[in-house]
């Protein structure tokens, strides 16, 4: 079966900048596949080039086995999509817009039936302006399943939502997936993609860094934990060098000029060592948070920045 989006040598320029410069990735027919990366990375342009939104400058895209240069009225009626901010009739209530979108598709799934998925039947004679945040962003996902297709793309789906309504939208992407769909999403918390991607593109400055799944990518790194130190004074370069070899500096002063990002390949050999050379020449450990390696580490070690920089 082919792939449900095969991406080839894709460039997007802007004038003198490429905005995605030269990517290349395939996301396969039932999973979910997440693009990740800063604001800035090139995510949501790759996104509208996929969805028909934007042109391509120069390479190839097909969706569903359809070239998107060609075929993109049929692509459309077959893909759902959510954008980061979508605008729609304020005087119209969350059923009458449902149903007035389901007259742009060949076929459409129910007004009443796609409320009840999102869980907001009771809501149904609501204006959108009347729902919190996150009943918003379940009616705009609700929109984007109007024509029961069969992929759908979820430009950062949870941007602007507390803990609790991201994980709300967690639930209802994975319930959307249980249902056979094909889902690509963007997003720039690790937790998010880390939880929900079986698959992910690793995307920085418009270029691709890795593509593999979240396990994979947390054990290319060869440690397990790394520990972030708040000191009183700075590290000295004599104290750096002393760590043993299963010490690595991945980022020093950084967040304020007395922070340290360590990796540590086996936090109970290099641990002791590490406190013994931070409490030499009155270093002053203020804090310290030890965590698995995560996403995070991963594109601290392939960008060179925090994903938030």
């Amino acid at each position: 079966m082919e792939d449900a989006v095969l991406v080839e040598s894709l460039v997007k320029r802007f004038g003198s900048v490429n905005a995605v410069d030269g990517i290349s990735f395939n996301v396969r027919r039932g999973e979910i596949f997440g693009i990740l990366g800063p604001n800035g990375a090139g995510k949501t342009t790759t996104l509208e080039i996929i969805e028909g939104l934007q042109s391509p400058t120069e390479g190839s895209v097909s969706v569903l086995g359809m070239d998107i240069r060609r075929q993109g009225a049929q692509i459309k009626a077959r893909i759902g999509v959510q954008l980061q901010s979508a605008a729609y009739f304020d005087y119209l209530s969350l059923n009458e817009i449902l149903a007035l979108l389901g007259t742009f598709y060949p076929k459409s799934v129910r007004p009443a039936e796609l409320l009840e998925q999102v869980d907001l039947a009771d809501q149904a004679k609501m204006r959108l302006n009347q729902l919190s945040g996150g009943q918003k962003q379940r009616f705009t996902i609700a929109a984007s399943l109007v024509n029961s297709p069969e992929l759908v793309i979820l430009d950062e789906p949870t941007t602007g939502l507390d803990p609790l309504a991201r994980r709300n939208i967690w639930g209802l992407i994975r319930q959307i997936h249980q249902q056979g769909v094909t889902i690509v999403l963007t997003t720039h918390y690790m937790e998010e993609a880390q939880n929900l991607c079986e698959r992910l593109a690793i995307m920085d400055q418009g270029r691709l860094v890795a593509v593999d799944t979240p396990a994979n990518l947390i054990s290319r790194l060869g440690a397990t934990y790394s520990v972030k130190v708040v000191l009183a004074n700075p590290l000295t370069d004599a104290q750096i060098a002393a760590f043993d070899d299963g010490v690595e500096v991945v980022q020093g002063q950084f967040q304020d000029k007395n922070t340290y990002l360590l990796r540590l390949k086996d936090s109970s050999k290099s641990l002791g060592p590490v406190l013994e050379q931070i409490g030499k020449n009155g270093s002053g450990l203020e804090h310290m948070e030890i965590t698995p390696v995560t996403l995070e580490d991963v594109f601290l070690e392939l960008t060179g920045k925090g994903l938030l920089d």
